[in-house]
């Protein structure tokens, strides 16, 4: 019987194969194959190119032209960079190297200027007569910045000419124009606005900027690189002319340092090696390795040929000098303890793990790499006798703690008692799964936080391990210190992993390991001891995605008696916004002819048509917002356009101190002709008008007002945009600002917003949003949110506990460089250090809270 329902099934199963198969037949056919060619295959695929779409990706797009810049460098012809920052959110890269080619490119017919930029598979790097050294491998970079940006910019200076063209997500909107004569100075100025519709955050940060571009200067001594910030005002120069051996020094400056750093440069068949190292009284290993100015986190054949190199030249010394007593023989690890160091190879053909550069391949420079180190620290050690000492008793310091450490094993005592012999910490509130993947553990602050996460969790799976007091700081304490403490025991008990073997998780008691503090300074404090005893001891938690930061609401609501909490900033206002708009009229006031006053008929907006426009509104309000943050008001604005009869101008035009206002390129190319006319010569094309700095005239030869200045204004494209949308309500651009005082007399009321028996006076629309946001807040108190023990358990497993409704951060480490960096400058011995950081960015704390935007 079994076997005749195994022939119906398989029957059975054979026709619906047969059926799907001719149906995806007639699915699959020739017109469904597409052709996606340059920017679009690149905006279809945007992780193929710069790795994801999040901040990391967004940062890459500009190291991309930073690095064309560096290896214009590399090259002999570039000596200055400058990456700016503006106000709109765009963001700009110049150098002063060749200048991209201009000229129609033989085998395509089209501008190089135009092919380098759009597609791909063009580019310079492939021909190593151009370009002998270079990080970019596939001519990628620059066609991934104008494919994925809502518009892009470029500017070359080349032949004493200015020549620019414009694109917009990845297509080119204008022809490459000569907009005129350049300075005595050539170079590559590329200006783009990421696409918000690729990207979920558009935001530059200026840290992360700050500490990638400070790298390119070591590794590239005597370039300089200058970034500025116009948001906040922010600039800074990078310049070093000793190089990675400065590197090393600005590594170690939260330390205490044994001798200066030793430095080596060596070329060998085309293959120039950079060597920075220096020893520290510390225990950690520190060796960052670049390829072509690519950080390399896996190392690589660079990496595999200075331990070799280390290891026996340090070792021939030795022995050579009769340091190693009683047989001692220092392996690997002790003639690197302590140390720092820079290892930068420039290779001509260099061959990478993958895209992301992760390891450098090339099977020769390891010999290279050992040949350039063995012959200069053997001759450094010779010469250097006093730091050779030092080194080599750091060194025989490590083999004997080493020794002793491996005896201590063998003793009852041993370090891994704390996971065998003492069971489970007696305040752990273990989870019923024994399953890791389902499981999670919450280190949570306090014992009556503990107590309502206990009562809250669902104890199937979720553990709760309450915290005493402040953690023990581990970037200070010895390891003998660390395994002293009794909450370090308890939470690596808990956890199941040996700080000892940190590298084994396979006795990993649960998936997730989530932090939950409090949103105050101790939290945070708390929460930073945390997150630096997992980097120190157990990293690979960190490495695998094992740790997370759990967020608590933001906001807590009252209304009356009843209290609830609300996750996210954007939730709050959403929901102010909604309470303000229910029963909420605007009703605009009949204005009659008169000086300054457009007069219009009486109207009443609510329901829908108010909230289509407060949505308008808002839109607005974030393009208005930059303009102004340029020292520019849309009053003068729609001067201007009132003068032409049209649309808000774009182009801030200055020469010889006379400021022009255009709408068009057209217009300004125009006017600049006809400024040529009059002058009998050619204007001189200035760099672009900075906020707050007038004009220059003349360019340095004696002829009073020959420079040019022109200043596109891309966000009042999104204005114009908004103003005609407002136009479909009756509305002009004259209601968002406020009616002038005529003859003493108070302007005319246009505007009134009712609720009820409230009522509020508007003098100008752009007060409409946060007047309905305030008309929500009626009846609520609104606070920011702090203490877990504010919330009862069911509020806790509402908001922070259930993973339907809850929002935890993953704990990634994306720059290792930068971690390990800030976590020796913040919680390290060395005050100075720490202090110096407190005072850069003492001004930029508005709260302390880690939930702010």
């Amino acid at each position: 019987m079994s076997d005749d329902r195994t022939l119906v099934a398989d029957t059975e199963l054979n026709a619906a194969q047969d059926a799907a198969t001719a149906a995806g037949a007639e699915e699959y056919q020739s017109d469904k194959v597409r052709v996606l060619r340059d920017a679009a295959h690149i905006r279809q695929n945007p992780g193929m190119y710069i790795g994801d779409t999040g901040a990391k990706g967004l940062h890459h797009l500009l190291y991309e032209l930073v690095y064309n810049s560096v290896d214009e460098a590399l090259a002999g012809f570039c000596h200055h960079i400058q990456v700016v920052v503006h106000v709109d959110g765009s963001i700009s890269v110049g150098d002063d190297g060749r200048g991209i080619p201009v000229d129609i490119h033989p085998e395509t017919g089209r501008s190089t200027l135009e092919l380098v930029l759009t597609t791909v598979g063009a580019g310079a790097k492939f021909d190593k007569r151009t370009y002998k050294t270079s990080a970019g491998l596939h001519g990628m970079g620059a066609k991934a910045v104008t494919a994925l940006s809502e518009w892009t910019e470029a500017e070359v200076r080349r032949v004493g000419r200015v020549y620019m063209q414009e694109y917009e997500r990845g297509k080119p909107t204008t022809e490459v124009k000569d907009i005129g004569a350049a300075a005595n100075r050539t170079g590559t100025k590329i200006t783009f606005k990421p696409d918000p519709a690729i990207f979920h955050e558009t935001t530059f940060n200026y840290d992360t900027l700050e500490s990638h571009l400070r790298e390119l200067a070591f590794l590239n001594k005597g370039l300089s690189i200058a970034l500025a910030d116009e948001r906040a005002g922010k600039k800074e120069t990078f310049h070093y002319a000793g190089g990675v051996a400065e590197f090393v020094e600005f590594l170690n400056r939260a330390d205490d340092t044994l001798h200066k750093p030793i430095y080596i440069d060596k070329t060998v068949d085309d293959v120039q090696v950079e060597v920075a190292m220096q020893y520290t009284a510390g225990e950690e290993e520190r060796v960052h390795c670049y390829a072509n100015n690519a950080y390399n986190p896996g190392g690589g054949t660079h990496l595999s040929g200075f331990r070799s190199a280390l290891t026996s030249t340090l070792n021939a010394y030795g022995n050579k000098e009769n340091l190693f007593k009683n047989d001692l023989q220092p392996t690997g690890e002790d003639l690197r303890e302590g140390l720092t160091a820079i290892v930068s190879v420039k290779v001509p053909g260099p061959q990478f793990e993958s895209q992301t550069k992760i390891r450098l391949n090339n099977p020769e420079v390891q010999g290279i790499v050992i040949s350039a180190v063995n012959e200069s620290l053997a001759k450094y050690l010779e010469e250097n006798p006093k730091d050779a000492k030092k080194i080599m008793g750091k060194v025989v310091l490590a083999a004997e703690a080493r020794e002793a450490a491996a005896r201590a094993k063998k003793a009852a005592k041993d370090r891994k008692s704390i996971l065998n012999s003492g069971g489970l910490p007696g305040k752990l509130m273990d989870c019923t799964s024994r399953e890791p993947d389902e499981s999670e553990l919450f280190l949570v602050e306090g014992q009556s936080a503990g107590g309502s996460a206990e009562s809250g969790r669902d104890r199937f799976y979720q553990a709760i391990l309450p915290l005493r007091g402040k953690v023990l700081n581990v970037e200070k304490a010895k390891q003998e210190k660390v395994l002293s403490n009794a909450e370090i025991c308890n939470l690596i008990s808990a956890v199941g992993v040996d700080i000892g073997n940190a590298e084994d998780l396979s006795n990993l008691r649960y998936g997730k390991v989530v932090l939950l503090t409090d949103a105050d300074v101790d939290g945070q404090h708390i929460r930073t001891l945390l997150l630096t005893f997992f980097y120190r001891h157990m990293r690979k938690l960190i490495e695998d995605g094992h740790v997370f930061v759990a967020r608590p609401p933001l906001y807590k609501v009252t209304a009356k008696k009843h209290v609830r909490f609300v996750q996210k900033a954007d939730e709050m206002v959403r929901e102010l916004m909604d309470r303000g708009l229910e029963g909420t009229r605007l009703r605009l006031a009949e204005l009659k002819a008169e000086p300054g006053v457009t007069p219009r008929a009486a109207a009443v907006f609510d329901g829908e048509k108010l909230e289509r426009l407060v949505r308008v509104l808002s839109d607005l309000e974030d393009a208005l917002q930059i303009l102004e943050r340029r020292s520019l008001g849309l009053p003068a604005l729609l001067a201007q356009a009132k003068e032409r009869g049209g649309s808000l101008p774009i182009y801030r035009v200055q020469v010889g101190g006379a400021e022009h206002w255009f709408a068009t390129a057209d217009a300004v190319d125009a006017f600049r002709r006809q400024k040529q006319e009059e002058l009998g010569h050619e204007l001189v094309v200035g760099d672009e008008l900075r906020p707050g700095t007038p004009p220059k005239n003349g360019n340095g030869n004696g002829h009073a007002g020959e420079t040019l200045y022109v200043q596109e204004l891309h966000e009042v494209r999104g204005i114009n945009r908004g103003l005609e949308r407002l136009r479909e309500f009756g509305l002009t651009g004259a209601d968002l600002v406020p009616l002038p005082r005529i003859a003493g007399r108070e302007p005319p009321v246009r505007f009134t917003l009712e609720n009820g028996e409230a009522r509020r006076l508007l003098t100008q629309l752009r007060d409409l949003v946060p007047e309905i946001r305030k008309l929500g807040e009626r009846g609520l108190t609104v606070t920011r949110f702090k203490g877990l023990g504010e919330m009862d358990p069911k509020e806790l497993w509402d908001t922070t506990l259930d993973p339907a409704k809850r929002t935890l951060m993953k704990v990634q480490l994306d720059d290792a460089l930068k971690a390990d960096e800030m976590f020796r400058t913040l919680m390290g011995e060395k005050v100075e250090p720490r202090r110096d950081f407190i005072q850069k960015h003492a001004l930029e704390v508005k709260e302390i809270d880690y939930h702010g935007a």
